[in-house]
Protein backbone atom coordinates (compact mmCIF):
# COMPACT_ATOMS: atom_id res chain seq x y z
CA UNK A 1 0.00 0.00 0.00
CA UNK A 2 1.29 3.32 -1.15
CA UNK A 3 1.59 6.12 1.25
CA UNK A 4 -0.12 8.10 -1.03
CA UNK A 5 -3.64 5.57 0.13
CA UNK A 6 -2.94 6.92 3.96
CA UNK A 7 -5.47 9.67 4.66
CA UNK A 8 -3.76 12.78 6.18
CA UNK A 9 -6.70 14.24 8.51
CA UNK A 10 -5.95 10.86 11.02
CA UNK A 11 -2.56 13.31 11.80
CA UNK A 12 -5.59 15.62 13.24
CA UNK A 13 -7.08 13.16 15.19
CA UNK A 14 -3.84 11.90 16.19
CA UNK A 15 -2.97 15.16 17.10
CA UNK A 16 -5.55 16.16 19.28
CA UNK A 17 -5.78 13.36 21.01
CA UNK A 18 -2.01 13.78 21.70
CA UNK A 19 -2.13 17.41 23.04
CA UNK A 20 -5.90 16.61 25.33
CA UNK A 21 -4.41 13.51 26.87
CA UNK A 22 -1.07 15.30 27.37
CA UNK A 23 -1.92 18.36 28.65
CA UNK A 24 -5.72 18.12 29.35
CA UNK A 25 -8.60 19.53 28.02
CA UNK A 26 -8.43 23.25 29.40
CA UNK A 27 -4.97 23.25 26.58
CA UNK A 28 -6.94 24.20 24.06
CA UNK A 29 -7.35 27.61 25.15
CA UNK A 30 -3.78 28.04 26.53
CA UNK A 31 -1.90 30.43 24.42
CA UNK A 32 1.15 29.22 21.99
CA UNK A 33 2.21 33.20 21.22
CA UNK A 34 0.27 36.60 21.24
CA UNK A 35 1.10 39.54 18.28
CA UNK A 36 0.16 43.26 18.84
CA UNK A 37 -1.58 43.94 15.87
CA UNK A 38 -1.52 47.48 13.98
CA UNK A 39 -5.01 48.13 14.72
CA UNK A 40 -3.74 48.08 18.59
CA UNK A 41 -6.01 44.53 19.16
CA UNK A 42 -4.24 41.46 20.35
CA UNK A 43 -4.18 38.21 18.29
CA UNK A 44 -3.49 35.01 20.76
CA UNK A 45 -2.94 31.98 18.89
CA UNK A 46 -3.89 28.62 21.30
CA UNK A 47 -3.23 25.05 20.21
CA UNK A 48 -6.68 24.67 19.59
CA UNK A 49 -5.95 27.13 16.82
CA UNK A 50 -3.31 25.20 15.88
CA UNK A 51 -4.48 22.01 15.65
CA UNK A 52 -6.94 23.67 13.11
CA UNK A 53 -4.73 25.42 11.24
CA UNK A 54 -2.94 21.98 10.97
CA UNK A 55 -6.70 20.00 10.37
CA UNK A 56 -7.11 22.71 7.49
CA UNK A 57 -4.41 22.19 5.87
CA UNK A 58 -4.36 18.55 5.38
CA UNK A 59 -7.75 18.86 4.26
CA UNK A 60 -6.31 21.02 1.40
CA UNK A 61 -4.03 18.13 0.34
CA UNK A 62 -6.38 15.61 0.65
CA UNK A 63 -8.48 17.37 -1.63
CA UNK A 64 -5.82 17.47 -4.09
CA UNK A 65 -4.85 13.66 -3.42
CA UNK A 66 -8.45 13.24 -4.57
CA UNK A 67 -8.25 14.91 -8.34
CA UNK A 68 -5.98 11.83 -9.07
CA UNK A 69 -7.66 8.74 -10.26
CA UNK A 70 -5.18 5.37 -8.92
CA UNK A 71 -5.71 2.49 -7.36
CA UNK A 72 -4.22 4.13 -4.27
CA UNK A 73 -7.20 7.00 -4.40
CA UNK A 74 -9.50 4.18 -3.97
CA UNK A 75 -7.66 3.31 -1.22
CA UNK A 76 -7.57 6.87 0.59
CA UNK A 77 -11.33 7.43 -0.35
CA UNK A 78 -12.56 3.99 2.18
CA UNK A 79 -9.88 4.45 4.69
CA UNK A 80 -10.98 8.16 5.04
CA UNK A 81 -14.05 6.71 5.86
CA UNK A 82 -12.79 4.73 8.75
CA UNK A 83 -10.91 7.70 9.91
CA UNK A 84 -14.59 9.79 9.75
CA UNK A 85 -15.88 6.72 11.26
CA UNK A 86 -13.74 6.78 14.51
CA UNK A 87 -13.35 10.53 14.67
CA UNK A 88 -17.64 10.25 14.86
CA UNK A 89 -17.25 7.23 17.57
CA UNK A 90 -14.65 9.24 19.68
CA UNK A 91 -17.35 12.40 19.42
CA UNK A 92 -19.64 10.51 20.75
CA UNK A 93 -18.07 8.30 23.43
CA UNK A 94 -15.50 9.98 24.74
CA UNK A 95 -15.38 13.22 27.07
CA UNK A 96 -12.40 14.33 26.11
CA UNK A 97 -13.67 14.79 22.75
CA UNK A 98 -16.39 17.16 23.52
CA UNK A 99 -15.13 20.40 22.02
CA UNK A 100 -15.64 22.69 19.29
CA UNK A 101 -12.07 21.75 17.91
CA UNK A 102 -13.04 18.32 17.99
CA UNK A 103 -15.94 18.59 16.08
CA UNK A 104 -14.55 20.75 13.29
CA UNK A 105 -12.07 17.92 13.10
CA UNK A 106 -15.06 15.89 12.47
CA UNK A 107 -16.53 18.13 10.01
CA UNK A 108 -13.10 18.40 7.86
CA UNK A 109 -13.34 14.65 8.17
CA UNK A 110 -17.07 14.78 6.38
CA UNK A 111 -15.74 17.06 3.61
CA UNK A 112 -12.71 14.99 2.97
CA UNK A 113 -15.22 11.85 2.64
CA UNK A 114 -17.64 13.77 0.86
CA UNK A 115 -15.87 15.74 -1.33
CA UNK A 116 -13.07 12.57 -1.73
CA UNK A 117 -15.87 10.65 -3.63
CA UNK A 118 -17.33 13.47 -5.51
CA UNK A 119 -14.36 14.53 -7.35
CA UNK A 120 -12.82 10.96 -7.83
CA UNK A 121 -16.35 10.75 -9.71
CA UNK A 122 -15.83 14.07 -11.34
CA UNK A 123 -12.45 12.99 -12.46
CA UNK A 124 -13.29 9.63 -13.44
CA UNK A 125 -15.69 11.27 -15.55
CA UNK A 126 -13.50 13.66 -16.85
CA UNK A 127 -11.46 11.14 -18.18
CA UNK A 128 -14.01 8.44 -19.80
CA UNK A 129 -14.81 12.12 -21.76
CA UNK A 130 -11.32 12.46 -22.55
CA UNK A 131 -10.53 8.94 -24.01
CA UNK A 132 -14.07 8.49 -25.91
CA UNK A 133 -12.75 11.66 -27.84
CA UNK A 134 -9.77 9.20 -29.84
Amino acid sequence: MSVRALPLLVLAFILYNAIVLTMGVDSLHKEIFQLHLLSGGDWIFTWGDFILLVTLILLFIEIVKSTFTTTSTLIDHALSMVVFMAIGAEFLMVPQAASSVFFLIMIASLIDVIGGYTIGIRVARRDLNIGADH
